[in-house]
């Protein structure tokens, strides 16, 4: 395996553990440094990839709550499934 591929496996992975607030606080910190300007055009990409793994990580956390609430309400409006 290459270097890059266990750095994108451990990023991954590690991705899998952030919670929704970790991961919103760190694209946040993203973001405020890609407006702020100042970096190179390869740190650059590097923040705003870094930012889209982050986008994705929140996306999940949004989605697995949406389908709870889903669930929920679904089970309240026809109790009679229980």
């Amino acid at each position: 395996m290459r270097t890059d591929e266990t750095t994108m496996t451990t990023t991954k992975t590690a991705d899998e553990t952030l919670g929704y607030e970790q991961a919103r606080d760190e694209l946040i910190d993203v973001v405020r440094r890609l407006e702020t300007g100042g970096t190179s055009l390869e740190e650059s990409l590097a923040l705003w990839e870094r930012g889209e793994e982050l986008a994705k990580v929140c996306r999940r956390w949004l989605d697995g709550a949406r389908a709870r609430l889903d669930a929920a309400l679904a089970e309240e409006a026809d109790p009679e499934e229980e």
